[in-house]
């Protein structure tokens, strides 16, 4: 009888950022069977992007509990949870690197045991770079989620590509995409509020002091341009805080030498809560459009720096969102074009409410598999990649076998108080050398 059906479903999902926190919760709770009573435990995989209190308020999902946890001590919490505490699924929303080793030491806490959970991981949005390094890292899960039918027919050709297994690939749909969908501009000067422009802002594209300035600038021209409307700037954090990725610029510092006019606000906050008041979301190559066009609001992904897969924006090349700020500023709104929006998995005309049945079956026939679970069995072992597996493995502190590795963080015991002061104080200073000193450097380095 599989565990669901005698207990509480129980989720576990370790994340190392708010946004792979937002991602791997709400995937939990999409994956779980509709009737299952689910207890979900969240795990922070301690680090620079580690969550602030402020950016999981925002994110706005809760669990029954939730404890910042080094690699290692994850690993002990999964090897000492049996019995009654033993989890059904764990859901690794990790980068690649983070998920290959969690594999490894799971599988080395696991070797003796059948009744395992399940571990699912995938990606959080749009995978427009690195697709082959961060698949074949995410390779040994029970189940790969692809976010479209585009990326599943991705995943599959790289695993099949190199000869791995590529059953574990499973389409399913972005966990966050919901809301009401757009009922269409506000009525004149009598409406209930101004015609709204956002801005999603990204933490590192782009990633130049020009570039941002320039977008920055494009952003508060229109709101000059237009002062009946309301022009948001939507930034996903505040200075000192880190997400998925580093922002060595923000633009709360940029905005400081401008002189935005009063119709022109940064805002933060849930981007649901945002997008309910959007009359057009613009952005580089936020995930955010996606969600945008998944309520059927005007969408443009600009073209202004180019259409380059440094930029991401070149996954957008037949959507028909691309557009530039002159475009926008002269009344141009894009057409999504439907083939494209439903190979994105976005199911703007519906569907969406069972994108996720295929995973549910599946975990479902895993969690009923008459003598539990085989072994982890990622494609990088020892013998695969004997130059690379190590050197990833020992970035969170294990030996080539899985193993903690001598003198790794909390091996042997929980974090103290001057231990936890200590942490939060080097994760500190290494985000004020990230945003302050770092830029300073490159800045002398360029005279």
């Amino acid at each position: 009888m599989p565990a669901s059906a005698t207990k509480a479903l129980r989720i576990a999902v370790l994340a190392d950022s708010d946004t792979r926190w937002k991602w791997g919760a709400l995937t939990a709770t999409r994956i779980a069977p509709g009737d299952a009573d689910v207890h979900l435990d969240g795990y922070l995989l301690r680090g620079r992007a580690t969550p602030t209190p402020r950016q999981l308020r925002e994110v706005g999902v809760t669990a029954d509990s939730l404890r910042e946890v080094t690699a290692v001590e994850f690993l002990r919490a999964m090897g000492g949870a049996t019995g009654e505490e033993s989890y059904d699924v764990l859901v690794l929303a990790l980068v690649g690197g983070g998920v290959q080793a969690m594999l490894h030491g799971l599988g080395r806490v696991w070797e003796d045991r059948a009744d395992r959970p399940v571990v699912v991981t995938g990606y959080v949005g749009v995978v427009y770079e690195k697709l082959a390094d961060g698949l074949l890292l995410r390779h040994g899960a029970d189940l790969v989620l692809a976010n479209s039918r585009q990326d599943a027919d991705r995943f599959r050709d790289v695993y099949e590509g190199v000869g791995a297994d590529a059953s574990a690939v499973t389409e399913v749909a972005l966990p966050f995409l919901g809301g009401a969908a757009y009922t269409g501009e506000p009525d004149g000067e009598g409406g209930d509020r101004p015609y709204t422009v956002v801005f999603a802002a990204q933490p590192s594209v782009p990633d130049s002091r020009k570039d941002r300035t320039y977008l920055l600038d494009r952003l508060i021209r229109h709101a000059r341009r237009h002062p009946e409307r309301e022009v948001l700037l939507k930034l996903r954090s505040k200075p000192g805080e880190h997400t998925t990725h580093i922002e060595e610029l923000p633009y709360q510092k940029l905005v400081q030498r401008a002189d935005p006019p009063p119709n022109f606000r940064l805002v933060y906050g849930h981007m649901g809560e945002v997008l309910d008041r959007t009359d057009l979301l613009v952005t580089v190559s936020s995930t955010a459009a996606l969600e945008s066009l998944h309520r059927r609001i005007p969408t443009v992904v600009l073209t202004d720096l180019g259409v380059r897969e440094a930029l991401g924006n070149h996954h957008f090349v037949g959507s028909g969102c691309l557009a530039s700020w002159d475009q926008l500023d002269e009344g141009h709104r894009p057409a999504p074009d439907p083939e494209w929006v439903a190979r994105q998995g976005v199911a703007a005309d519906g569907g969406y409410e069972t994108a996720f049945d295929a995973a549910r079956g599946r975990i479902a026939g895993l969690l009923d598999r008459p003598g539990g679970l085989p072994p982890l069995a990622p494609y990088y072992t020892p013998v695969t990649a004997p130059g690379y597996l190590p050197g990833i493995l020992a970035r969170h502190h294990l030996g080539p076998d899985g193993t903690p590795l001598p003198g790794a963080p909390a091996a042997d015991r929980a974090p103290g108080p001057v231990r936890q002061v200590v942490r939060r104080a080097a994760r500190g200073a290494y985000r004020h050398g990230v945003q302050r000193v770092a830029p300073v450097i490159r800045r002398m380095g360029e005279l």
